[in-house]
C-alpha cells in the first residue's frame, strides 16, 4: 500500500512536470511566432505606404544583424555571399587573382599580395586601389558588391583600372585557383630545432602542419618551435586532430557543454600521435584565439609543451553552422569548451553585458579558479591560455591600440616603399630609431588613426560658435597631436615589430618576414634558448 502511494506520488509530480514544460514550450513559441508576426506586418506597412523605395533585402539583413549585435560577436547572419565567402575561409581554396583586401569608398585596396599568383605576375602592389572593373566604376560600392569582383572562375579574364600613388594606369588579370596554405612558413632555425607556424584551423590545417613536420624531421629536427601567435581559430576538429600529433592516442583533448545534450561532447585523440618526445615550445600571444587555445591548452594541461608568450584572446566558445532558407545560414554559438583540466578559458561574460552602457564584464574580475595538469603544475581558467614563460614586453597603452586598429602602420609602409625603391637586403634589414621618428611625423597628417581626445575635440570645435576658439584650434591640435606622440612612443617596441613586418612584406613577401623573424623575433629567440637548455625545460614542465 505504501509503495502505491509512492508510485501515484511520482506519477503525479511526473504529470505536474509534463503539463508545465508543455505549457512553457507552447509558451515560449507563442512569444516567438507573435514577435515573428509583428515584424511581418512591419515590413509590409513600410513596404507598401513608405516614401520612398525600400530594399527589402538590405532592410532585412539590418535588422538581423542588429538583432544578433547583442548576444556574441561570433554569432552572426550570412547571406548568399557570405555563405560563399565563409566556405571558402573553411576550405583554403578559391578562384581569384592572390589578394587581401580593404574595401574602402575609393574602391578595392589591396592589403596583401601572395607571391607568384596573378596579382603578382601583374605587377599589383600593397596600397593599389582598384577604382574599375571591366569598365565598370566600383566607387562608393558596399561591401557586399566589391567582394564579388575579384572572384570567380579559373581562367576567366578581367580588366582592371588602378590607382597607384595618385596615377592611374589599367591592367588585364585572368584568375586562378588561389590555395591558401594555412602554414605558410616551416624551416630549421639551426641545425636541430624547426620552427612550423600555422596562421589559421582552416580544413587543410592538419594535413599541411603533418607536412611540414615530417619536412623539418628529415632535416634533422630535434627541437620544435610551433607558432600560434596572431592565429584566430578555425576548425574544432582540426585542432584536436593537431593536438593529437603529439598526445597519447585515447587521451582527452576538449569537451564541450551545451543547452542541447547531443552538442556537448567529450572529444578524444582517435590516431597515433607523429611524436611523444620532441621538445615543444608553443608560442602564442593576445591574438590567439578559439582552436589555437584548444591546442595550446591542451598540450599545456598534459605538460607536453612549455607555452611561451602572452596570455591568449580568450574566446572559449564553439560556433556551428546553421542551414536557413534561400541559401543563406547562421553561425550561432552552441557551447563552451574546457580544456583537458577542466578549464573554461572565455574571458567575457556576454550573458551579463550592460545594456545601457554596452558594457561586457569579464568573468576574471570575479575570481579565477585553479586547476592541475598532469604533472600537478597549477593553470588558471576566465582569461585565455597564461604561458608558462611570459616574454616581457612594454604594457599597450590605449593609444597604441588605436594606432594598431588603425590604417597608419599600413599607409606609412606604402610611403616608405615608394620613397625607398631600391632593393633592400634582408640580412641587413633594421628599423632605425630615424626611421620611427619618420612614422612620428607621419602620424601628424594621417587622418585615419585618430584618438578619442582628437575627435571629442574636433566635435566640440565644430559645434562651437565662439569666434576665439578658432584662434585657439591649431595650437590645441597640435598639441593633442604631441601627446599622441608620447602615448606611442611608450610602445615603441610593440610598434616597431609591426612596421618592419609591413614594410619587409612589401619588398620580400610573407615569407621575407618569417624569414627574418628567425633571426630578429623576440620570442622565437628565447625557445630556441629554452629549447637549448634541457634542464630548465624539464624544470618548467615538472612544476619544480
Amino acid at each position: 500500500m505504501k509503495n502505491f502511494k509512492i508510485k501515484k506520488k511520482t506519477i503525479i509530480i511526473a504529470l505536474v512536470a509534463t503539463v508545465f514544460l508543455t505549457y512553457s514550450f507552447k509558451s515560449k513559441f507563442f512569444e516567438v511566432a507573435k514577435q515573428i508576426e509583428i515584424y511581418n506586418t512591419l515590413f509590409k506597412e513600410l513596404n507598401l505606404y513608405y516614401v520612398d523605395e525600400i530594399n527589402p533585402a538590405e532592410l532585412t539583413n539590418r535588422a538581423i544583424k542588429n538583432t544578433l549585435k547583442d548576444l556574441d560577436p561570433y554569432t552572426n547572419f550570412y547571406n548568399e555571399q557570405d555563405v560563399e565567402t565563409a566556405r571558402i575561409r573553411r576550405a583554403g581554396e578559391y578562384g581569384g587573382i592572390g589578394v587581401s583586401v580593404f574595401y574602402t569608398k575609393q574602391g578595392i585596396e589591396i592589403s596583401e599580395v601572395y607571391k607568384g599568383y596573378s596579382a603578382d605576375k601583374a605587377g599589383l602592389k600593397a596600397g593599389d586601389v582598384i577604382v574599375a572593373v571591366d569598365n565598370q566604376s566600383i566607387k562608393n560600392m558596399n561591401r557586399e558588391q566589391l567582394s564579388m569582383f575579384l572572384k570567380g572562375t579559373p581562367n576567366s579574364k578581367f580588366s582592371v583600372e588602378v590607382v597607384r600613388q595618385s596615377k592611374s594606369f589599367t591592367k588585364e588579370i585572368i584568375r586562378e585557383k588561389v590555395v591558401v596554405n594555412p602554414v605558410p612558413f616551416a624551416e630549421m632555425i639551426d641545425a636541430e630545432t624547426g620552427y612550423i607556424t600555422l596562421t589559421r584551423f582552416n580544413d587543410k590545417a592538419s594535413s599541411e602542419v603533418k607536412k611540414a613536420y615530417r619536412k623539418l624531421k628529415k632535416q634533422g629536427m630535434k627541437k620544435l618551435v610551433f607558432d600560434l601567435r596572431y592565429n584566430p581559430g578555425g576548425s574544432l576538429l582540426e585542432s584536436i586532430r593537431i593536438s593529437n600529433f603529439f598526445l597519447p592516442k585515447g587521451k582527452k583533448i576538449v569537451s564541450t557543454k551545451a543547452k542541447i545534450k547531443k552538442w556537448s561532447n567529450t572529444y578524444t585523440s582517435k590516431n597515433d600521435p607523429l611524436d611523444l618526445e620532441i621538445p615543444i615550445v608553443v608560442l602564442i600571444n593576445e591574438r590567439s584565439a578559439s582552436a589555437s587555445e584548444i591546442v595550446s591548452g591542451s598540450l599545456q594541461d598534459y605538460d607536453r609543451a612549455v607555452i611561451m608568450g602572452k596570455r591568449s584572446f580568450g574566446k572559449g566558445l564553439v560556433q556551428r553552422y546553421r542551414e536557413l532558407t534561400y541559401g543563406t545560414q547562421l553561425k550561432l554559438t552552441i557551447s563552451k569548451y574546457y580544456t583537458p583540466s577542466g578549464r573554461c578559458i572565455q574571458e567575457l561574460d556576454y550573458e551579463n553585458r550592460d545594456l545601457e552602457t554596452g558594457k561586457i564584464p569579464k568573468f576574471s574580475d570575479k575570481g579565477i579558479n585553479a586547476f592541475k595538469t598532469a604533472n600537478g603544475r597549477t593553470v588558471y581558467d576566465g582569461g585565455g591560455v597564461m604561458p608558462d614563460v611570459e616574454i616581457k614586453t612594454s604594457k599597450k597603452n590605449e593609444t597604441t591600440d588605436a594606432l594598431i586598429k588603425s590604417r597608419a602602420i599600413f599607409n606609412f609602409a606604402t610611403d616608405y616603399y615608394y620613397n625607398n625603391l631600391t632593393s633592400k637586403s634582408l640580412e641587413d634589414f633594421k628599423f632605425s630609431n630615424k626611421e620611427f621618428s619618420r612614422f612620428a611625423e607621419f602620424l601628424k597628417v594621417d587622418t585615419t588613426f585618430t584618438t578619442v581626445q582628437e575627435s571629442l575635440f574636433k566635435k566640440a570645435f565644430l559645434a562651437s560658435k565662439e569666434n576665439n576658439v578658432s584662434s585657439e584650434y591649431s595650437k590645441i591640435k597640435e598639441k593633442l597631436a604631441d601627446d599622441k606622440i608620447k602615448e606611442i612612443s611608450k610602445n615603441k617596441d610593440i610598434i616597431t615589430a609591426l612596421l618592419e613586418a609591413e614594410i619587409l612584406e612589401r619588398y620580400f613577401y610573407k615569407e621575407g618576414v618569417y624569414k627574418y623573424n628567425l633571426k630578429n623575433d623576440e620570442a622565437i629567440s628565447q625557445a630556441v634558448a629554452l629549447l637549448n637548455n634541457p634542464t630548465q625545460y624539464t624544470q618548467i614542465l615538472s612544476g619544480k
